[in-house]
């Protein structure tokens, strides 16, 4: 992700560079111009990164953990029928509310996150008995017992700075139909102090989605303080002509913890870094990224039969340019091809990427379990 085009993007990735430093106990190094009508079996890959300067101190593990139990049983429900004014209800909830909304029923937006004077969850949730328990996944299939939220301009929600302390319980959140949006949710952005971010902010259960013909640039701006993205499933991220995430995040201190989701993109499906941060010295750290399935479906790929017409910018599939403390484990990487970038599984890189960042920094992460599926080219380290 950068404010260069996606041509830049590919020479820059194309020119000489140092040699990467990189060992692996298996080297599996499988373009996706090898046939994918025999679907490799999914296997276990444990790797060893050298973090750039051949130290051999392990990996820092995360220090900090998001608290994504479930929140106590709230004070009072604010139903919100068909119709209605969610936003008025945002306004005059009251922490330990719970905001409920009419399953399958589409509320319009754009909403915004208010700061609260005190701490205490509100939460916003679709009624109904419809949603699977919580540490299970939803899918599309769960769209019709969500209430849908839906924008015509970006983002379809918005989180004031130092707004804290909502959790999204098993809604949709999309564009409207034929509509592109650079972003569906922006968790803070270019705030310049930390305690102007947004903190303490859950998706639970979610289906998050661009549109199918239109795409979207960004699923979710992971910006903040203490947040979660989990057992979610979020879809259809992609643009023409530049980057695309279903999470990315540049100006937020952490913790974060990515958890159970399925992930699709056609950039970068996660990515911490690529933007320089507002704050000063601000580097990404204590991010759990865990038993995830990351996936670029066949259908973008020119090559491929179900390929469906529009060149989306295909690059990889985990990328951090800036980021400390990440543990990456047991999480399903399916499909990358060369396109805007080789397309790597997983690149690890530090980048300055506009200039005004020296401090970034992406040294030694914590990656034991990683299993890639079908071809895929799976690990890259550049230094810039």
């Amino acid at each position: 992700m950068s404010r260069a085009s996606t041509a830049s993007s590919r020479r820059a990735s194309t020119g000489k560079a140092r040699r990467p430093r990189l060992l692996v106990l298996a080297t599996v190094f499988v373009a996706l111009v090898a046939s994918t009508q025999r679907a490799a079996p999914a296997f276990v890959w444990t790797p060893q990164l050298d973090g750039g300067g051949g130290s051999s101190a392990s990996p820092q593990p995360p220090l900090h953990v998001v608290d994504i139990a479930a929140v106590p049983p709230p004070a009072r429900r604010v139903r919100v029928q068909a119709g209605g004014d969610l936003q008025r209800a945002l306004d005059q909830a009251q922490p330990g509310d719970q905001i409920e909304l009419d399953a399958g029923a589409t509320y319009v937006g754009p909403f915004r996150l208010p700061k609260k004077d005190r701490d205490g969850w509100v939460v916003v949730t679709s009624a109904g008995s419809g949603l699977p328990a919580p540490g299970e996944r939803v899918g599309p299939r769960h769209a019709p017992v969500m209430a849908k939220l839906r924008a015509a301009t970006t983002p379809v929600i918005k989180a004031d700075p130092g707004a804290h302390h909502y959790r999204f319980v098993g809604v949709e959140i999309a564009p409207a139909g034929g509509t592109f949006l650079y972003a569906l949710v922006e968790l803070g952005g270019a705030e310049r102090a930390l305690d102007q971010l947004p903190h303490d902010v859950i998706f639970d259960r979610c289906y998050l989605h661009g549109d199918p013909a239109k795409g979207s640039r960004r699923g979710i701006a992971l910006n903040a303080r203490r947040a979660a993205v989990v057992d979610s499933y979020l879809a259809d991220f992609k643009e023409v002509g530049a980057d695309s995430q279903a999470i990315a995040g540049w100006n937020g201190p952490g913790p974060f913890t990515i958890a159970n989701n399925y992930l699709e993109a056609a950039g970068e499906n996660v990515m911490f870094g690529g933007e320089d941060p507002s704050i000063d010295g601000l580097v990404p750290a204590d991010i759990r990224v865990t038993r995830n399935h990351f996936a670029k479906p066949l259908r973008w790929w020119s090559a491929h039969r179900s390929y469906e017409g529009s060149a989306w910018a295909v690059k990889n599939l985990f990328e951090l340019k800036n980021a400390r403390r990440v543990l990456v484990d047991g999480n399903l990487f399916e499909n990358s091809w060369g396109d805007a970038q080789t397309g790597f599984a997983i690149l690890l890189k530090s980048a300055n990427q506009e200039g005004g960042a020296p401090w970034s920094v992406t040294p030694k992460q914590r990656m034991p379990r990683i299993v890639p599926k079908k071809p895929s080219v799976p690990i890259g380290r550049k230094h810039d």
